[in-house]
């Protein structure tokens, strides 16, 4: 098999030496279970991602697609035997059409670079995860990626407009369009969006644009618990304020940030609420101060010094890598309604005293997508992932998911199947079956009994 690759392919583009197949086993899922694969295909067109899946599906042999491999769910580890297929080196912007508000990237385009990249045009690309200045566009895809500013403006699969795609059966496929309106059958676009590359293999990308928008006003409220910053959330969400941002950082996770950076933004709070408002005038910016004192804050003002405002949206983006300097972590992405984000953090306090295990609090908190962070170290590991799961089951109580935009992967697999109903687990299992009706692509991942077939 490797040889028809080596045929097949480029030369350079199949590497079977240790180091590299260790360096992209897997994704920075902590205990989520990896294998070295069999070798990486560092791929650069389309039609090399299609000759990959051929002969991988004619010796079926599995294939993990990769990004950058920033992951959290384990989605990219690689599997016993497969291969890793990587699309970082698909990397060019092939268009910005301003007049249709759109641009054509391949899918190892970093997000800032593409958000730099359209800012220069006066156009702006909304979906920013905290991980914009790694992640790639086609691994945003993979998990429907959201960020800071989702709470007003969409995730990624509200700006994907098309896709190309090969397929379990290796065939190369465009789907959805570049108009902006389009219903011609089913939303195979929508479909990809999130599947992990369980059904496909993103070999290019056409994502909506929208105008460069006004500059933003930043509010900062410190709060005395996380249940009254949790009530903040739910007074915001009360008012009919949508913030372009509302971030939550809990006193662990600012601790962190400053033993790292020195940022010196600790402060005598157990939470620091942060939101944006990108509206005109300072009617929205002083509904936020307002929500945010009436919830108990002790101190919360709307920023006039943008540097200051910078600075601590800084230290919400430097939360995960702050927080892993003290050890290994394992990252929640726990999603429930916004009017259950006060209950949802006391209940998170709660598993973190009955498990005692430390849990760092991070949170886009006006989506109610919270990330608790549970900072372990490997002789508590039974204890984290036991703690790790009650948090996923007191979300689904709460009227939750699972994900908001990390993804299932590995590590969110049973709590996937305790969220949907067999049914509905069915139908997942019969798309994947008809789009990779081998098992090919990403077995074992989101769904655990789509396993290949002979």
């Amino acid at each position: 098999m490797l040889n028809e690759l080596r045929r097949a392919l480029p030369a350079g583009r199949v590497l079977t030496d240790p180091d590299v197949l260790a360096a992209y086993a897997h994704d920075e899922a902590v205990w989520a279970e990896h294998d070295l694969p069999l070798a990486v295909v560092r791929a650069q067109t389309a039609e090399e991602i299609q000759q990959t899946v051929q002969v991988c599906l004619h010796h079926r042999v599995p294939i993990v697609p990769r990004g950058a491999g920033t992951g959290l769910s384990g989605g990219a580890n690689a599997v016993a035997g497969g291969i890793v297929l990587s699309t970082e080196r698909m990397s060019a912007i092939r268009e910005i059409n301003t007049a249709e508000r759109l641009a054509v990237v391949e899918p190892g385009v970093v997000n800032e670079t593409l958000r730099s990249a359209c800012a220069e045009h006066g156009l702006w690309y909304p979906p920013d995860p905290a991980s914009a200045p790694w992640s790639t566009i086609g691994g945003n895809v993979a998990t429907n990626a959201g960020g800071l500013c989702c709470v007003k403006y969409g995730v990624t699969r509200d700006y994907v407009l098309g896709l190309e795609v090969v397929t379990g059966t290796g065939e190369l496929v465009r789907l959805g369009r570049r108009t902006a309106k389009g219903v011609a059958g089913y939303d195979l676009t929508g479909l990809m969006v999130g599947s992990e590359g369980t059904l496909g293999v993103v070999t290019e990308v056409t994502v909506r644009l929208r105008g460069a928008r006004a500059g933003e006003r930043t509010v900062a409220g410190y709060f005395p618990s996380l249940s009254a910053a949790g009530d903040a959330v739910a007074a915001v969400s009360e008012s009919g304020v949508v913030p372009s941002a509302l971030e939550l950082i809990d006193r662990h996770t600012l601790a962190a940030v400053d033993a790292w950076k020195n940022m010196g933004l600790s402060a005598d709070a157990e939470a620091v609420l942060l939101g944006r408002t990108d509206a005109l005038g300072e009617d929205e910016a002083k509904v936020l101060t307002d929500c945010f004192t009436a919830a108990g804050a002790t101190w919360a003002a709307a920023s006039s010094d943008m540097d200051e405002a910078e600075a601590l949206f800084a230290a919400r983006r430097l939360a995960y890598p702050a927080l892993e300097r003290l050890g290994p972590v394992l990252t929640e992405d726990v999603c429930v309604p916004r009017g259950a984000v006060p209950e949802m953090l006391r209940r998170i306090e709660a598993i973190g005293v009955r498990h005692a295990v430390r849990i760092a609090n991070v949170a886009h908190a006006g989506d109610g997508n919270l990330h608790p962070v549970l900072v372990v170290p490997p002789e508590e590991r039974a204890r984290a992932e036991a703690a790790f799961e009650e948090i996923l089951d007191e979300a689904i109580a709460l009227g939750g998911t699972v994900t908001g935009e990390h993804g299932v992967g590995l590590l969110k697999r049973g709590g996937l199947a305790r969220e949907l109903s067999p049914a509905v687990l069915a139908m997942h299992a019969a798309v994947k079956n008809a789009l990779d009706p081998h098992g090919i692509l990403n077995p074992g991942k989101v769904i655990a009994s789509c396993a290949p077939s002979s």
